[in-house]
């Protein structure tokens, strides 16, 4: 009888100790893959840290990730079979495309937690977007341009998903600073081999400088273009290209000055003593110790750790309702992108005045903070 309890006891015991799961769907092939191998990176540091710590309520935690190749038809699929399985919170897609096909079926939930910016959600929805949106991003530029004296802008964007939201964030940031004009539109398709074309354009329009929106090797294209024809503005790309494989990639054809509108956790050492300043660099710290690049992509840190917060606040039985309402009503959580605020920003929590303008310094390889959060050129 004694041996039957222990043999009883055994599944009980092992299920204890089995891993909490939470879903990702992310872009590993394709072309988002880039960007969502990064996020694989900071993902595994997360679960690495979280474990280490002890997990959730004494539970180790997997985030188990499945590969949409970036194709909104196969993210709707994986997001389907999450649904079926009783997921009540997804992290991903990395690409807007693929988050936008999603997002409808998380209607009446699961939690979606997009990791692109791209995705606008209603508020009160069962959609959340990481990081400040596309029109945040362009807003913290404009202060830069405007503070930097670059009144001028010629944009290209791409005709995806991606470029589109750029091509609707853009106006609604530069109205908002004001000063700003942009004298040229150019558009292309992700597949086009050249925009030496589009580019000559920019070049007579007298701009004082260039924004290119896209993600992914699409943004290679531009910057090649750029190089053929001899442009020497600064460029303003779009801040899911900052990877230090694309700048390695692109080593050969990058603008001398190259700016993106990204993030204080990129910049740890620049920022001023404090929490965010902390919180900066657990963030660098936790990748390098996971073997990965020491920025990797700030986009799913946050997320996940958002996630595994509601968590441990609420318990594993938490419903995707009461997941959202959590996120919701979420106040003054500092993390590596900045201090969040659901109930000021809804479904996102951060907003333009966490953008800091990065520049690619070459020489060093690395980073270089230029602004303030917000955008304020920094010495100003």
């Amino acid at each position: 009888m004694a041996l039957a309890v222990l043999i009883a006891a055994v599944p009980l015991a092992g299920r204890a100790a089995d891993p909490f799961e939470i879903n990702v769907i992310i872009a590993l092939t394709g072309p988002g893959a880039f960007l969502a191998k990064d996020q694989q990176v900071v993902l595994n540091a997360i679960e690495d840290q979280v474990n280490k710590s002890g997990g959730i309520r004494g539970r180790p935690i997997k985030f188990v990730i499945a590969d949409d190749q970036s194709s909104p038809q196969v993210g709707v699929q994986l997001m389907n079979q999450a649904i079926a399985r009783k997921a009540q919170v997804v992290l991903g897609s990395t690409l807007v495309a693929i988050c936008s096909a999603m997002a409808p079926l998380a209607k009446d939930g699961p939690v979606l937690y997009c990791l692109s910016p791209g995705l606008h959600p209603d508020p009160g929805s069962y959609a959340f977007s990481s990081e400040p949106s596309t029109t945040d991003a362009f807003i913290g530029t404009a202060v830069y341009f405007a503070r930097r004296g670059w009144h001028k802008v010629a944009l290209i964007t791409s005709s995806d998903a991606t470029g589109q939201d750029a091509a609707r964030g853009i106006d609604d940031a530069f109205r908002a600073q004001g000063g700003l004009q942009i004298v040229d539109r150019e558009t292309f398709n992700n597949s086009d081999v050249t925009v030496d074309a589009q580019m000559a354009r920019v070049k007579a329009s007298d701009a004082d400088a260039v924004i290119g929106w896209s993600t992914g090797p699409p943004i290679g294209t531009v910057l090649r273009s750029i190089s053929n024809l001899g442009i020497t503005l600064p460029v303003v790309a779009g801040n899911g290209n900052m990877t230090f494989a694309q700048m390695k990639a692109y080593a050969d054809f990058l603008p001398k000055e190259l700016y993106f509108p990204g993030f204080a956790a990129l910049v740890p050492d620049q920022l001023p003593n404090g929490v965010l300043k902390q919180r900066a660099a657990e963030f660098t710290a936790a990748l390098r110790a996971a073997g990965g690049a020491e920025s990797g992509h700030v986009s799913a840190w946050d997320p996940a750790l958002l996630v595994v917060n509601a968590y441990r606040a609420l318990g594993f039985d938490a419903t995707a309702a009461q997941i959202r309402d959590y996120l919701a009503n979420l106040q003054n959580w500092a993390g590596a992108d900045g201090t969040y605020d659901f109930k000021a920003i809804p479904q996102r929590g951060i907003g333009a005045g966490s953008i800091v303008m990065i520049r690619w310094d070459a020489a060093r390889q690395n980073w270089v903070g230029v602004s303030k959060p917000g955008g304020e050129p920094l010495g100003r």
